[in-house]
């Protein structure tokens, strides 16, 4: 007998009924077979039997109703039309809500097919739970209404852009930041809407924030798409979200009144400097002008009296010692002028000045003639303590200069309401910790607890015809040079005004 030969391997495999039957069993699809006529199961397969908690023969009589949700779109005239659909057209999905054997609903996705057999044609129903599905698309569901309602009345606009600045994503508040109406198309191109002097750093921005980069801040300034100009706060980042959206991710917000608000505040400032040093010029302007008026009388009298002298020209030899005596002399007083001038004109010579490295020592001994002026025309006794060692801080000399100048000269007027052999004012530097300490104290009748609260806020004042923009501008000036000031009750009566302004360690 001669041996069998092999099959090409190009023939097709041939597989016997129970070959079949065993690879049905093997499926993890849950499968059952109907008849196409009658609608009755045929047969499951285990995978259907176990997750149904039937064996095949108690599975065999029933219908849908004994495996179906009780509900009204499981009935079984509506099971039975599904089947029937299948035949009519070879094929049908639906979702239906099995029943098991212990009562657990089981929701399935479930497919009818009609398959055509030498005996007769049976609809063969796949299904598979999809319960858990269902529960994840529920909660997805649920998820994207939540953070459409949490978003609906944000302020905070999201965007996608590609890197030419093309806008491929813009959410709902991003197009009301942008002045898109509804039912109007959103700009192409988001840098394009940036004006100039935003459009460069912008793109360069975008340029930089690659794949696993940090989020990174940036402003600009945009035109809307309703003609305003406004002020955008950003944070950018690279993302790419499986595939389907890649590109910058912009979240941004309108900041506009802050934007404002600060230039405003900048202007407050500028005015407030500008009146601090035009109030100096004025003090010091009263203080020459008084300051003057002595000395300039005395050279008058000093010349007129050398004029007469000369006059009387034969007693010229004689008198020639009393006549340079007298010239002299008013050589001397137009010094004493000279150097009044001169000390007004360094100290103001520059209202502009830009912050610099001074001992604060220097800045007092610059206004200490001022406050000497003033403490004796109101017969007050001055004492001045300065540091022994250098008190280095940066500062604008002039804003510093009048902070001092107005808390020695509110110390000195206070004292107008004692007695003379009362009227003291101590002013003092020294060093605390980091900081350069300066002291004005006086012993006049001191400061209510509640009313220090609000010693250096505008327009307070203690005085009763004072309207407190002396100590508002005060505190205004020692804030921006990152100190602090404040008024405390001195020890034995009346009031001590102190400021700190930091120290700055000079390197060789």
């Amino acid at each position: 007998m001669p041996e069998p030969t092999a099959a090409p391997e190009d023939d097709p495999i041939r597989f016997g009924l129970d070959d079949f039957r065993r690879m049905m069993d093997a499926l993890p699809m849950c499968i059952i077979l109907h008849d196409a006529q009658t609608k009755s199961i045929l047969w499951a397969n285990p995978s259907a039997c176990q997750v149904l908690g039937f064996t095949l023969e108690e599975l065999l009589p029933l219908k849908a109703p004994d495996m179906s949700r009780q509900s009204h779109e499981y009935r079984r005239e509506i099971g039975r039309k599904w089947l029937h659909d299948a035949t009519l057209h070879g094929s049908n999905m639906v979702e239906w809500c099995y029943r098991a054997k212990n009562g657990e609903e089981i929701l399935s996705e479930a497919i009818a097919t009609l398959v055509p057999l030498t005996e007769r044609d049976v609809i063969m129903v796949q299904f598979r739970n999809i319960a858990r599905e269902e529960q994840i698309r529920r909660e997805m569901k649920k998820l994207e209404s939540r953070l459409k309602e949490f978003m609906q009345d944000s302020d905070e606009g999201v965007a996608v852009l590609r890197p030419d600045g093309g806008i491929e994503y813009l959410s709902d508040a991003g197009r009301k930041l942008l002045g898109v109406r509804p039912g109007q198309n959103p700009p192409k191109n988001f840098v394009a809407q940036c004006l100039p002097d935003s459009q460069e750093e912008l793109q360069e921005l975008l340029t930089l924030a690659l794949p696993d980069a940090i989020s990174f801040p940036l402003r600009y300034r945009i035109a809307r798409k309703d003609g305003l100009v406004r002020w955008h706060h950003a944070v950018c980042r690279y993302i790419e979200i499986e595939n389907d959206l890649k590109g910058h991710l912009l979240h941004f917000h309108d900041i506009t009144d802050q934007v404002e608000a600060e230039e405003a505040r900048r202007r407050d400032q500028a005015a407030l400097e500008y009146l601090a040093r035009h109030n100096a010029m004025g003090e010091m302007a009263t203080a020459i002008a008084h300051e003057l008026s002595q000395p300039l009388a005395a050279i008058r009298n000093f010349l007129e009296g050398s004029v007469l002298r000369l006059n009387h020209s034969e007693a010229l030899r004689e008198q020639a010692g009393q006549i340079i005596w007298g010239l002299e002399s008013a050589g001397r007083q137009v010094d004493h002028a000279a150097a009044i001038i001169k000390s007004v004109r360094e100290y103001v010579v520059k209202l502009e000045q830009s912050e610099g490295l001074i001992d604060l020592n220097e800045v007092l001994a610059e206004v200490r003639w001022f406050i000497e002026m003033r403490a004796a025309e109101g017969r007050v006794q001055l004492e001045v303590q300065a540091s022994e060692e250098a008190l280095v801080v940066s500062c604008e000399k002039v804003l510093i200069g009048q902070v001092i100048l107005n808390l020695a000269f509110n110390a000195i007027e206070e004292m107008s309401h004692f007695p003379e052999n009362q009227r003291r004012v101590c002013i003092s530097l020294a060093r605390k910790d980091q900081q350069a300490l300066l002291t004005v104290a006086d012993e006049g009748r001191g400061i209510d607890a509640g009313h220090r609260e609000r010693l250096f806020d505008g327009f307070f004042s203690s005085k009763v015809s004072g309207n407190g923009i002396g100590l508002a501008l005060c505190k205004n000036i020692i804030a921006r040079h990152r100190g602090d000031i404040w008024a405390q009750p001195a020890q034995v009566r009346g009031t001590r005004f102190c400021f700190t302004l930091p120290l700055v360690q000079r390197h060789n």
